[in-house]
């Protein structure tokens, strides 16, 4: 019996250009985060090379004239075996060297394959390096392919008599886009205009080099007066965004690190439309589309951070979602309820300016924050059957204020309800019906209900028994051909005389109808009879006719039987367009067919 085979170590045979597909179509949004990734390397050289040397004065310089992109910086450099080690082995970063191992958080880059990322412009990265740890150490050379070879080899330290690191693209043809030297001045501001170490761009011609960063960031700089200090955050956040901020809020969170600003959107946006947040790690732009640094309500602001101890995602293009961003994302919230408070205490016109824009934004907040509703219920807009204004305006004129659970029961009510001197707000817009049921707790003499058919009606006068009876007929009638509609027929009085009828049904309420009516379809026998009997039980609509109206006047003593149905049928459907809910198939229909027999009733008569 023959003895099995021993089994054999082997590595993985990685297919480089397979990869740099990969990390182009799935990992990187775009082939110009070559650059960022260029300058992120040279920035960690540059922190490494601090720590063998903490007052040396050191920089970044770029090159590009079209035909090659150069980036040169003075960081700590490579020796022949670090570049073995780590430029050779797809996966490992030179940040991970033991001998920086305890300066970890120092680095913006942790995952070693950004170097992969030049292959995305260029089909060879070459690469001179020399050691900053040993005072004779000789340059060393890489030249890496992407079809996955490379080769390396040692140069006398002349080839590059300081210690440090330059990288060498020539890039591709079909890269033009990324590599003209306009693009790659462009690409260095974006991404590293907040940068700490010093980084100058070349374009060949011959001129000075242009500093990229040439100041630090707004909130580091020293300004005369606090007033100076607002215009130019304000300045720049307008050069940001593009938009001029209604005001700028300062951001500043010392525990990992945190310095910014955010700006105050000057107009209303969407209900849940989240901006993206621009997002420097260490200087270096890492998005401009940060969602996730504030909570979904604060969508009327605009962030630029730059952050220490925040952690990028493998593409280093957004933010990893972690202990420390919930942190800071909850510290920034935060800092812009005191914000908030603040306008609230010792600027009312700039809070004024602010809710006329972004009320939607501060009713959510206000669902959950007690302390910002205690500050801005009573400043927030509703709308009322005493027009727009405030909810403080509103509770001071109608002690008892009723709210509607839908915007198509206040557009019902609204005006009848007015004309009867209740006080109704439009419960129907989103977080609205909440907030005026917790008024009580800022104005306790206030008293919240939600409005109901029978709490309206019951403020209809009724019409005297005498009028009462000489109608019977025609109601009778009217609640004959509008049974079909389960709805009920009453005459009262009530202003403004100019509204013939008013048709009372709630959204739950025709709901409920309907799912009788189909489950009584769908049953038969017993239960459709037992089902049957409880839609009788449902919650009818009521048509209310108004004595005080001429035309219902008219109608009334009409004793022709189907022009009276045809008239309450008019009236039923003139009385469901006011109340602007979306109608039923058979409504419309019946408002058409209305229409037309009593055109056709007129033309008759007429005739």
């Amino acid at each position: 019996m023959p003895l099995p085979h021993a089994a054999a170590d082997r590595t993985f045979q990685v297919d480089l250009r397979g990869l740099v597909d990969l990390l182009s179509h799935h990992l990187y949004s775009s082939p110009r985060v070559y650059l960022r990734e260029l300058l992120q390397n040279a920035v960690d050289a540059l922190t490494a090379r601090h720590a063998v040397e903490p007052h040396g004065d050191f920089g970044i310089r770029l090159y590009a004239d079209g035909s090659v992109v150069r980036v040169e910086d003075d960081g700590v450099g490579l020796t022949e075996a670090d570049v073995h080690t780590f430029l050779a082995t797809i996966g490992r970063s030179s940040k991970r060297a033991e001998q920086v191992a305890e300066q970890r958080a120092d680095f913006i880059g942790q995952f070693g394959i950004g170097l992969l990322s030049c292959f995305l412009v260029a089909d060879e990265i070459h690469v001179v390096s020399r050691s900053a740890r040993t005072a004779d150490a000789p340059a060393v050379e890489w030249r890496g392919r992407g079809d996955g070879s490379y080769t390396v080899r040692t140069l006398p330290a002349s080839a590059r008599p300081r210690p440090g690191t330059t990288v060498t693209l020539t890039p591709r043809a079909d890269a033009g886009e990324w590599t003209r030297p306009a693009q790659v001045h462009a690409l260095a501001r974006h991404f590293g205009s907040l940068l700490r170490h010093p980084v100058t761009f070349d374009d060949g011609s011959g001129g000075t080099a242009v500093p990229v960063n040439p100041e630090p960031a707004p909130w580091a700089r020293a300004y005369p007066t606090p007033g100076a200090r607002s215009r130019a955050l304000a300045a720049y956040g307008e050069d940001v965004f593009g938009f001029t901020p209604l005001d700028t809020i300062e951001l500043d969170l010392p525990a990992v690190g945190l310095k910014g600003i955010a700006c105050v959107l000057p107009e209303a946006v969407p209900a849940g439309r989240r901006h993206g947040h621009r997002v420097h790690v260490k200087g270096m732009l890492l998005s401009e589309q940060a969602e996730e640094i504030l909570p979904d309500w604060a969508f009327f602001v605009r962030c630029v951070v730059d952050a220490e101890s925040l952690r990028p995602t493998a593409s280093r293009e957004s933010l990893y979602e972690d202990d420390t961003l919930a942190a800071v994302r909850d510290a920034l919230a935060e800092r812009l309820r005191d914000w908030i408070a603040r306008a609230a205490a010792s600027d009312p016109e700039l809070l004024g300016r602010f809710l006329q824009a972004h009320h939607l934004a501060v009713k959510s907040l206000a669902v959950h924050d007690d302390e910002i509703l205690r500050m801005l219920l009573p400043w927030l807009p509703f709308e009322t059957t005493d027009g727009h204004c405030t909810l403080d305006e509103f509770a001071r004129t109608h002690p008892t204020v009723l709210v509607t659970s839908s915007v198509e029961e206040f557009r019902q009510v609204a005006a009848i309800a007015s004309a009867a001197g209740l006080g109704v707000v439009n419960g129907g817009y989103t977080y609205d019906r909440e907030l005026v049921h917790r008024l009580p707790e800022i104005r306790p003499e206030a008293t919240v209900a939600d409005l109901d058919p029978a709490t309206l009606t019951a403020h209809l006068d009724p019409v005297d028994r005498e009028t009462e009876l000489a109608a019977s007929a025609y109601l009778a009638q009217a609640r004959e051909a509008l049974a079909v509609f389960d709805c009920d027929v009453a005459l009262r009085t009530f202003h403004p005389a100019s509204a013939p009828a008013l048709l009372v049904d709630s959204r739950e309420a025709r709901h409920e109808r309907t799912r009788s009516q189909l489950a009584r379809e769908q049953q038969g026998g017993v239960w459709g009879d037992i089902l049957g009997a409880l839609r009788q039980e449902a919650p009818r609509a009521q048509l209310i006719l108004n004595q005080l109206n001429p035309l219902v006047r008219t109608a009334v003593t009409i004793d022709e039987p189907e022009l009276a149905r045809t008239s309450a049928e008019a009236l039923y459907g003139q009385a469901a367009m006011l109340s602007r809910r979306p109608l039923r198939p058979a409504e419309s229909s019946l408002i058409n067919r209305s229409f037309l027999d009593l055109l056709a009733h007129a033309l008759r008569k007429d005739s």
